[in-house]
């Protein structure tokens, strides 16, 4: 039986290219803390921009995108996302 390929060797090298990359969140264009711990909901996770539940490749660069943790739940498997209106209280 084969094992989860999220658990493999290729899949942890995306991971941490695109956490090196150190970019905001693809789905609301906020900062991410790469710092944080990973049960946090404003810290970094893999988003593929097709999802995998619909014919995404897992370990392709171009499919890969950094998010929050919460953003990347909320989005779900829906392909297209809805960017969080960027309001201000600044006058």
């Amino acid at each position: 039986m084969a094992g989860n390929p999220r658990n493999g060797r290729p899949y942890r090298r995306l991971v941490t290219q695109q956490r090196g990359y150190g970019l905001p969140c693809w789905l609301c264009g906020h900062a991410i803390g790469y710092q944080l711990d990973a049960r946090h909901p404003l810290s970094f996770t893999l988003d593929h921009y097709i999802p995998l539940s619909r014919g995404g490749s897992l370990l392709d660069p171009a499919n890969a995108r950094s998010a929050h943790r919460r953003c990347n739940s909320a989005r779900g498997n829906r392909t297209e996302h809805r960017a969080a209106p960027k309001t201000s209280w600044r006058w």
